[in-house]
């Protein structure tokens, strides 16, 4: 079997697209953005003005290992010398004490005098780099020097040291064997000659031996050259304070700063559950976004006139009704189903009136029906003029939909024939089926006649736009989808998930309809200031809805109406019509 109902595929993006959308979807973020940059200006203003009276002198020294030949290239220095040890000793407490007696600091500055050192150890050499940070230049220099001197020193007695204690013990070996050698030279002179005397003789040569090997190991310690090393580059006073200055503070604290804010707004946006963009709502549903209504600058008024409160509002209507004129799942069955996700459905609402006159202007003959019998309004809200009866108000049998006793046969109210005609100006005209609160809503949208109704579309130039509630909230738009096929969906993408979207995609797919493209928005205006307008009573607004008056049993019912106007006349006849100046939305 063919299938015949496909949602649409998402438009397929190139990388460097996504790229631009995720960078323009960052920018949203602006206060993110914003206080990154503010945070690293602080850090930049405090960098600036701690390093202002900052100096900081440098001080290297370059190690030597204790030889007996200074030209000898087999002994290297590295294996002699540990230089990550030596940087430890170099910071030590007892370098400090002894710096601290030369440089004449009290033992109240003695902890201030540590933390201004700093130790380092540039890579593959034998330098010791001592830089110190003071707030006066000359201090830094004199006390960089001053604890490389006391670093020298300290190294030069420990060298010292270590050289006495070996010659000590050697000499410690050498006498004991230098006595017995006397000893032995007393009894050889003693001795006559013979086998005891030659024994004698060779027992004083190994002990001349050991002492000569003992007085050659003192006799090259004391040729050892002990110099610890040498200051290859003193410390100076610095000319400038240490730090990259205000300026280039400010500069690289704007630059962590925005970093940081980018990085705020790129997490921000992970776990942000809402599409930012067209492309993301165009992903989820797997079809198009066929407009962006822009914001509304009447601050609430007339959502649309003939060109003459929002020009802009009035094209965009006629460039969405275009791109579905044009589109061929729609052009095959003209049904057209508007609905929101959740909550109020008063953006959604306005899409489908204006659809109807964005169609009728075409020269099309546009049935709107609104099947939101839950929280019907646009009877109330559209000025509206009586029509006469659909072709499918008479059931079988002869009786009429509205007669009485087509309800003892248990067929729903809803609808029941009325149908009236709105006027759109310039636009032309297109009829309107009002919605009416029942009592089983479910039956009411899968009955006979509202099936019947919907195939009005099926007529050579009729198009059938069918406004349902919030398709999230309510299953009354997901009765209608196997006969209308084609939905709309209008929903502020700020306001919705992207699960909501894909949601919305599998229920409507399930149920055998297509999603054709979705119609974005900003905010209500009514919805912003938290609360909506009084339509009744307001110019160019017609009377509640005639179902709230009282009528007759056997008489069709048709809605009455106050003065709205100097352009409005008092309905007469069913071939009367009123004007539409202006289309508003009411709370839905």
């Amino acid at each position: 079997m063919t299938e015949t109902n496909r949602p649409a595929a998402a438009p397929a993006e190139d990388e460097p697209d996504l790229l631009r959308d995720q960078f323009k979807q960052l920018l949203r973020y602006r206060r993110l953005i914003g206080a990154g940059v503010g945070i690293g200006l602080l850090g930049g203003v405090y960098l600036g003005i701690s390093t202002a009276d900052t100096y900081v002198s440098v001080a290297d020294v370059v190690l030597r290992a204790p030889t007996d030949d200074p030209f000898n290239p087999s002994l290297a220095p590295d294996k002699a010398i540990n230089i990550g040890s030596e940087r430890q000793v170099a910071l030590s407490s007892s370098i400090a004490e002894q710096a601290a007696k030369k440089l004449g600091v009290a033992d109240k500055d003695f902890a201030a005098l540590r933390g201004g050192l700093q130790v380092t150890n540039p890579p593959q050499t034998m330098v010791l780099r001592f830089t110190y940070t003071s707030a006066s230049p000359k201090e830094a220099a004199r006390r960089a020097n001053g604890m490389a001197a006391a670093y020298l020193l300290k190294r030069q007695e420990a060298l010292d040291v270590t050289r006495e204690k070996m010659v000590k013990g050697y000499e410690a070996q050498r006498d004991p064997i230098a006595k017995q050698l006397d000893e032995v030279a007393r009894q050889i002179n003693s001795m006559p000659a013979g086998t005891p005397r030659d024994g004698a003789l060779s027992s004083r040569t190994d002990l001349q031996n050991k002492v000569n090997t003992l007085n050659g190991n003192i006799a090259k310690l004391a040729a050892l050259d002990m110099t610890p090393g040498r200051v290859t580059s003193a410390a100076t006073p610095p000319g400038a304070p240490d730090g990259p200055g205000l300026p280039m503070s400010l500069a690289l604290g704007a630059a962590v700063g925005l970093a940081l804010g980018l990085l705020a707004a790129w997490v921000r946006l992970v776990f942000d559950p809402a599409p930012r963009s067209e492309g993301d709502v165009a992903r989820s549903l797997r079809a198009p976004v066929l407009g962006y209504l822009p914001r509304d600058r009447t601050g609430g008024g007339p959502l649309l006139a003939a060109g003459e409160a929002d020009p802009r509002l009035a094209e965009e209507y006629r460039s969405v009704a275009f791109r579905l004129a044009y589109d061929s799942r729609f052009a095959d069955r003209r049904r057209l189903l508007v609905v929101a996700p959740r909550g109020s459905s008063e953006t959604a609402a306005a899409v489908a009136v204006n659809l109807a006159a964005s169609f009728a202007e075409t020269g099309k003959d546009v049935l709107l029906i609104e099947a939101d019998l839950r929280t019907p309004v646009l009877a109330s809200q559209l000025p509206t003029g009586a029509g006469g009866r659909p072709r499918w108000s008479q059931l079988p049998g002869g009786g009429a939909a509205g007669d009485p006793s087509a309800a003892r046969h248990g067929d729903s109210d809803w609808p029941d024939g009325r149908q009236l005609v709105v006027d759109a100006g310039e636009s032309g005209a297109f009829d309107l089926i009002p919605g009416e609160r029942v009592r089983n809503v479910p039956r009411a949208l899968t009955s006979p006649r509202a099936t019947r109704l919907i195939s009005e579309a099926d007529s050579p130039n009729s198009t059938v736009v069918v406004l349902a509630p919030p398709v999230l909230s309510y299953a009354d738009a997901l009765a209608l989808v196997d006969r209308v096929d084609g939905v709309l969906v209008v929903c502020d993408p700020r306001a919705v998930h992207r699960s909501d979207l894909a949601r919305i995609r599998e229920l409507i797919s399930g149920a055998g309809g297509t999603v054709l493209g979705a119609v974005l928005h900003t905010p209500p205006p009514s919805e912003k200031r938290g609360g909506l307008g009084k339509a009744k009573g307001a110019p160019g607004t017609s009377a509640p809805d005639a179902q709230d008056a009282p009528d007759a049993p056997d008489a069709p019912r048709t809605p009455t109406r106050e003065p709205a106007g100097p352009e409005q006349q008092a309905p007469g006849d069913a071939t009367d019509t009123v004007a539409l100046r202006t289309v508003r939305t009411g709370r839905r």
